[in-house]
């Protein structure tokens, strides 16, 4: 009882400071994690001089933090969103992973001298990339929706095979004909599990008169835990499950649901922080200088051959056109997953499975730094960046949630074609309407003659049923002006 006091009041230093590194790291457009990593090696050997060294005990919480993570990830999923990606978000996440692992093991076997099982393991550990990740420099970057629809599908999908691959990899099983075919199982299995409880936990909990508005969130994501627990014990994919799972229920109409996403983000946010901490308490920086040059290799391999060619094959089926496979290879973040898969292998006791772990540590940081750092301006060199893409404002108001709308930002930037539109030539559907204009400062309730100019900031109110065709309809007006849709734009 006496060291109460000394671990909550350090658990609160630690989350006060990373909460404030956010703001830093949007500004600077890199990965949050970044600098939890840096403040669990502070705590660790190089600073307080914390020792921890318990791969067990990392590993367990490492998924659970997944876990959470994913429950996040898929409550904020706006199927409308991913479903025109719905095609290279699955293939990216499946077939691309398995690019990668062969192509990463090849390289891998040849260039660093490990052996067929070795190198193949280092691939598995590598070819999930990280929604967290990602996110943090997407968020504010203004891609389009199509780009970061495919991005968050694949993030929020792969780490379930590349999960299974690492399992099976580390565990010494036999390569055998069947494994494909469990591996199929697995997947189909854990993606059913997760519909059917994110399906019956949106009935149930939209006929479920709770005491307290603040129960539904805790429902709602325990529903997600459930899932998990049932496809694992079910000896399916866990991580999938929970995400499908919170991609059915986040897409439902639950009662409170603005409360029930700002809880779940909340907890997203929880689970990243304790997971990069604990992480880079873990880490030992005096092995991670020794596998620098393991470590920029496999790097390369992964960021200039595996990557691009998983997209391309990929990719290319779709049709994507080639500006957006580019940006697909580059955002193609490693992050905390590929740190956690790490050290399943350390806790299988599996020769070589200390360098793996630091090798990946030395690709996390250095190549989350160089490819968060360039992937605004690629986005912007692409022509895939656009500041007036609509984003959603968080506001809990309850004439919104029982009509089940959401507020819509959208900013009219230099060179749009929305510059000089009359509202009334915007024809938003039914359902939707701009409510607030504010122009150099000053906010008004504009009306049908009012005409947009550049600069300008719209608040759009929309249901929604119509939400995506409101969207779609702001970026063909942005792109093609108010005949759009006879010149062949419709905003997709």
């Amino acid at each position: 009882m006496n060291d109460l006091p000394v671990i909550l009041g350090s658990g609160a230093l630690v989350l006060l400071a990373s909460v404030l590194a956010v703001r830093f790291s949007i500004r600077l457009g890199l990965p949050s994690l970044l600098i939890y990593l840096g403040i669990g090696l502070l705590i660790g050997e190089v600073g307080f001089g914390v020792d921890f060294e318990n791969p067990q005990l990392t590993q367990s919480l490492g998924l659970a933090a997944l876990v959470m993570i994913l429950a996040e990830g898929g409550l904020t999923t706006r199927w409308s969103t991913v479903r025109p990606s719905l095609g290279p978000g699955i293939a990216l996440s499946t077939v691309a992973v398995l690019v990668t692992i062969l192509v990463t093991g090849s390289a891998l076997h040849l260039l660093l001298g490990h052996d067929w099982r070795t190198a193949l393991l280092w691939g598995a550990v590598l070819s999930s990339t990280d929604a967290a990740a990602v996110f943090s420099v997407l968020r504010s970057s203004g891609i389009g929706s199509r780009v970061t629809g495919t991005l968050e599908l694949e993030s929020g999908l792969n780490d379930a095979p590349a999960y299974i691959a690492v399992v099976l990899l580390a565990s010494g099983a036999t390569l055998t004909w069947s494994l494909p075919l469990l591996v199929i199982y697995e997947l189909v299995a854990g993606a059913l599990i997760g519909f059917l409880l994110g399906w019956l936990g949106a009935q149930t909990l939209r006929r479920a008169a709770l005491p307290a508005t603040g129960l539904y969130p805790l429902a709602t994501v325990a529903v997600c835990f459930a899932a998990y627990a049932a496809a694992q014990s079910g000896h399916a994919s866990g991580l999938l499950a929970t995400y499908v799972a919170g991609v059915v229920l986040g897409n439902s109409r639950l009662p409170h649901r603005s409360d029930t996403l700002s809880f779940a983000e909340g907890l997203g946010w929880i689970a990243q922080i304790g997971l990069f901490v604990l992480l880079g308490l873990f880490a030992s920086p005096e092995r991670l200088v020794d596998n620098v040059v393991p470590g920029l290799v496999a790097g390369a391999v992964v960021l200039l051959l595996a990557r691009p060619v998983s997209v391309l094959l990929s990719a290319t089926p779709f049709r994507v056109p080639w500006r957006e496979q580019v940006f697909l290879s580059w955002a193609g973040l490693r992050g905390a997953v590929p740190i956690v898969l790490a050290t399943i292998p350390l806790a299988e006791g599996v020769p070589g499975a200390e360098q793996l772990l630091d090798a990946v540590f030395v690709i996390v940081i250095v190549f989350t730094l160089l490819q968060g750092a360039l992937i605004g301006p690629l986005g912007r060199w692409l022509g895939l960046t656009t500041d007036s893409e609509p984003e959603e404002i968080e506001v809990d108001a309850a004439p919104l949630d029982e009509l089940g709308a959401v507020l819509l930002q959208v900013r009219i930037q230099r060179g749009s074609r929305l510059h000089g539109v009359y509202l009334a030539e915007l024809r938003l559907p039914t359902g939707s309407g701009v409510s607030l204009v504010v122009r150099r400062g000053q906010g008004f309730t504009p009306a049908d003659t009012t005409r947009l100019q550049e600069q300008d900031q719209l608040l759009v109110v929309t249901t929604q049923d119509v939400r995506a065709a409101a969207e779609r309809r702001i970026r063909a007006v942005d792109r093609a002006g108010p005949l759009a849709r006879w010149r062949g734009e419709l905003g997709d």
